[in-house]
């Protein structure tokens, strides 16, 4: 039998899903993540689970793994010492930037803008100028460059970046200065934009080819540690990684463009998410996943989730595709504090992480946390995921900090922690719905991670988002949709051009050649061609905008209709410019960019079904509890979810337990059973 390994790290938990490819059977286990050396906890789980499921590491045959190692390298600030090569008279690109100062009503007085990733005593410049449309205006200087990258390597530079003006268009003079690059410093890695970002805009290419320099040794040296670990234990298995835009990529891809991996971890989940739900029969879903450390939360429409073309980290705005992910900084870890000066509670983002973690973990924390609120509060068992032992007394002292600040009871100041945590990812939510055209009361809200289940029926009420939805193990789905996501790869061209300029057949033969791009690395995977199937995107604006949004077309079907595909275009832009700003101009519209997505076949793997019974879930009743809601205590029934079954229907108030999350069912609210083990919650009414 084969087997396939999900492996997802968390600020706390490190998840981990094997599953039969065969069968569809899984086997889950969360431990503690350990963030100096990340490969550590994964390791750990990787032996623990085999262990459960009686197999032997040897019998596993893929790895896919979501990781933040890009993203902390960039937060931390300790990637790669970049030296970067820039046209002449461009040398400053990434000091001016764009005019763009976060904050309102003058926070531009005390704005201090991030350091660049590749410093200005480093960035030296080509003599060599390309026109827009690709054409030499003035040849390469060699002798020149060479002399400017010896400089770069005497000052021992760690990674080059080469990002020359309009290379999008002709990257000739970028691919000639990486071969005098690897003569000069043959083991310092080079990245050049026309291969990473070939688009337009010459700012946010560079500090997106820059980002991918930064990043790549770090990541480089964790995948190598990751396949030599693995391999000790005499796992020989394909290791893959997933992408910001929820694709797979091999290790080897992973390690030529690290970019594409930046929001690794947090794709994991909506990737499970549409998984789970897509086999339960919903399409449209808010996705809510909370952790120990964060939230995040996404957009899924009509089985597709929505795709961004910019990425924010930290303070950098890297140009790559990924899941329009939104995260706020609550989690279970999420410290609660009273500032002297407002006197009102606050909640996050500073966490308690893994180390030393809430009060209750009695390992020394002594800051109230979401995680503590919830125990005071009746709503969490005392041991959770890894034999963690949750101390309530503790819980209840730090707490009470809160309370004493307030001049309420412990109770109700831990209700209080858990309503402004609500509140918080509520706000986050509403970016992803409200804020994007979207009606929240036309999705349904599908929660997971080890804390979401515990606050998805109080978001709901919120969003007005029906039903809910808790997938089996939810504390590991971001696992489980690493374990079961397509291999993905995309090719992309500036193209400027206003529609009257352009024909049909141009944009078509373009897009077909972006195809045969992005197949090929599918193919350097094993993947045949006949099992990769295309989506074409394309970058569009009103002619003078600077606002550019993306469409999907789909080639064979406006083939077999007969319909142009420029005219369908306009339609989809002018509907989808009214959806975002209600609004749309007459001017004409121009293509910015195109690009082509290559994907692989679906994992063929089932979701095993459950035992059915009727309506009454006593079978599962392992005991009653006092759960504090509404501002009172009440008695709440107590079920064991691995003895559900499907048509089991749970009266709230009602916890449901399981090894990785706790389900809170709230008065007034019921949660029925599906046949795959899902608990659907709805209002009673």
């Amino acid at each position: 039998m084969a087997y396939r390994l999900g492996v997802d790290v968390g600020g706390t938990f490190t998840d981990v899903l094997l599953i039969n490819e065969d069968t569809g059977d899984t086997w889950r286990e969360k431990v503690q993540s350990t963030p100096n050396d990340s490969s550590i906890g994964v390791l750990q789980g990787i032996d623990r689970v085999c262990a459960t499921a009686n197999i032997k590491p040897t019998a596993i045959s893929q790895i896919m793994h979501g990781t933040t190692v890009a993203t902390n390298a960039i937060l931390q600030g300790n990637g790669a010492k970049i030296g970067l090569v820039t046209t002449q008279g461009y040398r400053q690109m990434l000091q001016i930037g764009r005019s763009f100062v976060p904050g309102i009503l003058a926070g531009w007085i005390i704005w201090n803008m991030p350091d660049p990733l590749a410093p200005l005593e480093l960035t030296v410049e080509a003599k060599e100028r390309v026109g827009a449309r690709g054409e030499v205006v003035e040849s390469l200087d060699e002798p020149s460059i060479k002399e400017s990258l010896n400089y770069l390597a005497k000052k021992r530079i760690e990674a080059l970046t080469v990002s020359l003006i309009n290379a999008y268009a002709n990257g000739a003079h970028e691919q000639r200065i990486r071969e005098i690059a690897n003569e000069v410093m043959p083991d310092v890695p080079v990245s050049i934009s026309s291969e990473i970002l070939p688009e337009m805009q010459e700012y946010e290419r560079t500090l997106t080819t820059v980002a991918n320099s930064y990043v790549a040794p770090v990541v480089s040296t964790y995948l190598a540690n990751m396949q030599s670990q693995i391999e000790t234990r005499g796992i020989h298995a394909k290791l893959h990684i997933l992408r910001s835009d929820g694709g797979l990529v091999s290790a080897e891809a992973a390690r030529q463009a690290p970019v594409s991996i930046l929001m690794s971890g947090p794709a994991g989940g909506v990737a499970g998410a549409l998984w789970i739900a897509k086999k339960a029969g919903y399409n449209n879903l808010l996705t809510f996943d909370m952790g120990g450390t964060s939230t995040d939360v996404a957009l899924i429409e009509n089985g597709v989730p929505k795709i961004r073309r910019e990425t924010l980290v930290g303070d950098i705005v890297i140009r790559a595709s990924s899941l329009d992910v939104r995260s706020v900084g609550a989690g279970g870890g999420s410290i609660a504090h009273v500032p002297e000066l407002t006197n009102a509670l606050r909640v996050g983002p500073d966490s308690a992480g893994a180390q030393p973690g809430p009060a209750a973990y009695g390992k020394g924390g002594e800051a109230p946390t979401v995680t503590d609120a919830n125990l005071v509060l009746g709503r969490l068992p005392v041991t959770l995921a890894d034999n963690v032992e949750l101390d309530v007394k503790l819980a209840e002292n730090s707490v009470e900090k809160i309370g004493n600040a307030l001049g309420l009871s412990v109770k109700r100041a831990a209700a209080g922690i858990i309503d402004i945590v609500n509140e918080n990812m509520f706000g986050a939510l509403r970016l992803v719905s409200v804020q994007q055209g979207y009606d929240p009361r036309d999705f349904a809200l599908i929660a997971f991670g080890g804390a979401g289940p515990l606050h998805a029926n109080a978001l709901a009420k919120l969003m007005s988002s029906w039903p809910v939805i808790i997938p089996p193990s939810p504390g590991v789905l971001c696992a489980y949709g690493d374990a079961t996501t397509r291999l993905r790869n995309e090719a992309t061209q500036t193209f400027i051009r206003r529609f009257s300029e352009t024909t049909n057949e141009e944009i078509e033969n373009i897009l077909q050649t972006l195809a045969d791009r992005a197949k090929r690395i599918l193919d350097q995977d094993g993947v045949d061609r006949a099992d990769q199937s295309i989506q074409f995107e394309i970058d569009v604006r009103y002619q003078g905008q600077g606002l550019i949004l993306t469409m999907s077309v789909d080639i064979s079907l406006l083939s077999a209709s007969g319909k142009s595909l420029l005219d369908n275009v306009r339609l989809e832009f002018d509907e989808q410019h009214t959806q975002m700003f209600t609004f749309a101009l007459p001017a004409e519209p121009e293509v910015v960019n195109l690009r082509a997505i290559a994907i692989g076949p679906d994992a063929e793997i089932g979701i095993p079904s459950i035992k059915t019974g009727d309506a009454d879930p006593s079978d599962a009743e392992v005991g009653k509890t006092s759960i504090f809601v509404d501002n009172a205590d009440q008695e709440a029934m107590v079920y064991d979810r691995v003895r559900l079954l499907a048509g089991n229907r749970i009266v709230g108030p009602a916890l449901v337990t399981e090894l990785d999350s706790t389900t809170l069912i709230l008065p007034g609210h019921v949660g029925e059973v599906d046949s795959f083990g899902n608990i659907i919650i709805n209002p009673v009414a």
